[in-house]
């Protein structure tokens, strides 16, 4: 099965040649598909580097702007799509996610055991590193939030590495989706679960970026914050079925 890992960028030029390299170097087929949102220290400029070093396996989609992590997602699954993937991929660019847990999210969709498989914090084996008890506290919280608005029994609804089987990602159809920033993960696997998706969670190990800054910010808090209760009391879109 062809597997795509989608990575958003936004001035992460220290972080992607690592991220590139721990993924491509996996054992099995793997394509990289990196979408950069203008980055101004370069970023942009060593993805093309990289996809020249690796014709046929990485890709670059540059857009012309940055417009949240939820539009350069929608942009690169719908590339991932239209270009015969079978298996999708999801994970931050800043090595907080480790590429060498990707065989981990593959293995239950090609035996068929998932639609989605989410890298979970929050199932026993699990956790984080680097975090002070604040940030700790305040993830604890963002997923108990989540959960507790949308009824849904997922331990980590906030995470952003996944692994999607192309025909859920089809049905899900991120084009659609109202959030622009972190809140595109819980909206995502909401539809998912919506949609009568196979969702299995294993448990991964969360870093702290040790280069860069994080995208996080005051006005992307706010809108995870406003929109998960949106969601719950909206009426499904049309084509989604009952949890």
């Amino acid at each position: 099965m062809r597997a795509v890992v989608v990575l958003p960028t936004y001035d992460e030029r220290e972080n992607l040649p690592r991220a590139a390299a721990g993924i491509l170097g996996l054992p099995g087929e793997w394509s990289l598909l990196v979408v950069d949102d203008a980055s101004p220290d370069g970023t942009g400029a060593v993805a093309d580097g990289i996809a020249r070093a690796h014709p046929g396996r990485v890709e670059v989609l540059h857009r012309e702007r940055k417009e949240g992590l939820g539009r350069a997602y929608a942009a690169g699954f719908a590339r991932a799509l239209a270009g015969g993937a079978d298996l999708v991929f999801q994970m931050d660019a800043d090595l907080s996610h480790d590429p060498s847990a990707l065989p981990s999210l593959r293995g239950p969709l090609e035996r068929g055991e998932a639609d989605l498989v989410l890298g979970s914090r929050y199932v026993p084996g699990g956790g984080t590193a680097g975090w002070g008890l604040g940030r700790r506290l305040l993830s604890r919280w963002g997923s108990f939030y989540a959960r507790a608005w949308l009824r849904l029994p997922l331990r980590d609804l906030t995470g952003g590495f996944k692994g999607w089987r192309a025909d859920l990602l089809r049905r899900v159809d991120p084009g659609r989706t109202a959030a622009k920033g972190y809140a595109f993960q819980v909206e995502t696997t909401y539809r998912a679960v919506r949609a009568g998706a196979r969702v299995l969670e294993v448990p991964i190990r969360f870093a702290e970026r040790d280069s860069g800054r994080s995208k996080m910010s005051l006005p992307v808090a706010l809108e995870a914050a406003w929109r998960v209760p949106l969601l719950a009391l909206l009426p499904p879109p049309r084509g989604e079925g009952a949890p």
